[in-house]
């Protein structure tokens, strides 16, 4: 099968496609003929090992290093089940599935039946399913996690991006009002998305507005102590790139009542599902910024290192 593999760390350069043999899947697995995936930020970090600061040492053991433990980057995919392994019986063959698991550069891939997979929302095409996970799922965990409902009032900060245009509908439809912070070329599209009021960066000190009840750092542009200003005392920031500012003012008690969500969180059957109601009752739609063939996954992380996507980048394979 073809495959993106990196034996060292670095830019896009170090990724290369080979040919690896096709798995085979074990009992309680499935088999899935890949068909879609996406560059996502974490994908561009693991490649380059650009981990935030408190990470970097764990990670040394869960990537590898000074090399990758697993060569095959990706996480999100979506595809058809080519086979199944004994004792599965939620998915058969044929199925149109979609998912996280990492591995995911390749055309084919095993994944356990009760893992990060579902069936894919039936309005949705390969490239769609493949690019909403990822920042469905961490809008999800977050949003969640800041308790944000009717009412609430959000700052989000890099609303353009994967995670930032996912988090803007699902905030509206959870009831609050929305403030994207973006650049000019992207206040169209996050306005498009549901977003109340839009704060160019580039023209306008987003730190002029406020207060809000949630402040979220969709892309790791600030820290708490920057932003602490703006949020209500009680209110909530949401750090999605942990960095080592954020993880110091965490253990310290000096928050004034305010408080910081961050981490990492795992996600579920049971989240995608819930995306698939999302979807289908258009609360949440798919942005894909831009398609590449997997033979061209160099330019696709070379475009995701830019730091200027929209929504998602997607590969088909």
């Amino acid at each position: 099968m073809k495959a993106v593999t990196y034996r060292a760390y670095g830019g896009p350069e170090v990724l290369n496609l080979v040919d690896l043999p096709k798995p085979s899947p074990a009992s309680g697995q499935l088999l899935v003929r890949v068909r879609a995936t996406s560059v996502t930020s974490g994908d561009a970090r693991m490649r380059a090992f650009n981990i935030p600061g408190p990470f970097k040492l764990p990670a040394r053991f869960m990537l590898g290093y000074p090399a990758p433990k697993n060569p095959i980057l990706g996480y999100e995919f979506a595809g058809e089940v080519e086979a199944v392994g004994e004792g599965v019986s939620r998915f058969k063959p044929g199925d149109r599935v979609y998912g996280g698991t990492f591995g995911a550069y390749a055309e084919y891939l095993t994944i356990a039946e009760t893992g990060p997979i579902a069936p894919m929302e039936k309005s949705l095409s390969f490239e769609e399913a493949a690019s909403i996970g990822f920042g469905t799922t961490t809008a999800m965990h977050f949003l969640n996690s800041g308790k944000v409902g009717p009412g609430t009032s959000i700052l989000i900060i890099g609303a353009s991006g994967c995670v930032g245009v996912y988090s803007i509908q699902l905030a509206k439809h959870l009831g609050a009002t929305v403030t994207a912070v973006c650049s000019g070329r992207n206040a169209e599209l996050v306005r498009s998305l549901g977003a109340d009021r839009v704060i160019d960066y580039t023209n306008e000190d987003y730190a002029g507005s406020g207060p809000y009840d949630v402040v979220m750092d969709a892309v790791g542009a600030t820290s708490f102590n920057k932003v602490r200003l703006l949020l209500k005392r009680g209110g909530v920031f949401l750090n999605v790139v942990m960095n080592t500012p954020d993880l110091l003012a965490i253990l310290s008690p000096f928050k004034d009542g305010r408080r910081i969500v961050s981490g990492s969180f795992d996600t579920t059957q049971a989240m995608l599902l819930t995306i698939n109601d999302l979807v289908a009752a258009d609360a949440i739609a798919p942005v894909i910024d831009r398609t590449y063939a997997l033979e061209q996954i160099r330019e696709a992380h070379a475009y995701v290192d830019t730091k200027r996507k929209r929504g998602a980048v997607v590969v088909t394979i």
